[in-house]
């Protein structure tokens, strides 16, 4: 008698697991966040929402949320034992459904993310859209838009005259071409994050320069998710 497939037993050269918006896209949105947050983290609670939230389980994007979370890529074959990994890493995580989030795209996640070790914090909200493809559309409550198709730069200035302008020209610099650019803050005069896509890496010694500045509080840069 052959044995019952279980919905992991797809391994090809981009996933693994019954489609790219269950387990490709959750998969990169995990990856995105831990990048944010600048480690792995030591607690996460995860919120999925609308479609998300009815088949989470039944379709394996609670273990590619927790493969993302550990760094896995989305061709691991260690997702299916992801929630095992999980326990040998230390990571303790929940899980959350709310399925009536209207104002949401259909395949949205919340992670909220803690590393005990750093103190670092971080809650990142992301859509999976299709074939792997994902939307980073929230960070720590500032809007944004970004894919982790590209190199990706996150900075957190004071909110002055002239300080957009003056990081466009130091990228510039430094030959990247940047592809989207957006701006949030939360009030005027008040801390204001940017969120830079760029079609090629950033050198080192230009993260230095910015981390250096007096009126920048942080800069986090994300290359290409896989």
């Amino acid at each position: 008698m052959a044995e019952k497939s279980s919905i992991f037993d797809m391994i090809g050269p981009v996933m693994i697991g019954p489609s790219s918006s269950h387990t490709a896209g959750v998969v990169r949105i995990a990856r995105a966040a831990i990048r944010i947050l600048g480690s792995v983290p030591t607690h996460a609670t995860i919120t999925f929402y609308n479609s998300f939230a009815r088949t989470y389980e039944g379709h394996g994007s609670d273990r590619a949320i927790v493969a993302g979370l550990l760094g896995m890529t989305t061709d691991d074959v260690r997702i299916r034992e992801a929630f095992d990994h999980a326990r040998e890493a230390g990571l303790q995580y929940t899980f959350q459904g709310v399925g009536n989030a209207s104002t949401m795209h259909p395949n949205t996640i919340k992670v909220q993310l803690r590393d005990e070790r750093t103190g670092h914090v971080v809650e990142v909200v992301g859509q999976s859209r299709g074939g792997g493809v994902i939307r980073i559309v929230e960070v720590d409550g500032f809007p944004s838009d970004f894919s982790g198709s590209l190199h990706t730069l996150i900075l957190d200035a004071d909110d002055a005259k002239g300080s957009i302008a003056f990081i466009a020209s130091v990228i510039a610099h430094d030959d990247c071409n940047i592809a989207t650019m957006l701006v949030s803050r939360k009030g005027k005069n008040d801390v204001a994050r940017q969120f830079i896509e760029m079609d090629s890496s950033i050198k080192d010694v230009t993260l230095a320069y910015l981390r250096q500045l007096s009126w920048v509080h942080r800069v986090t840069y994300i290359p290409t998710i896989d």
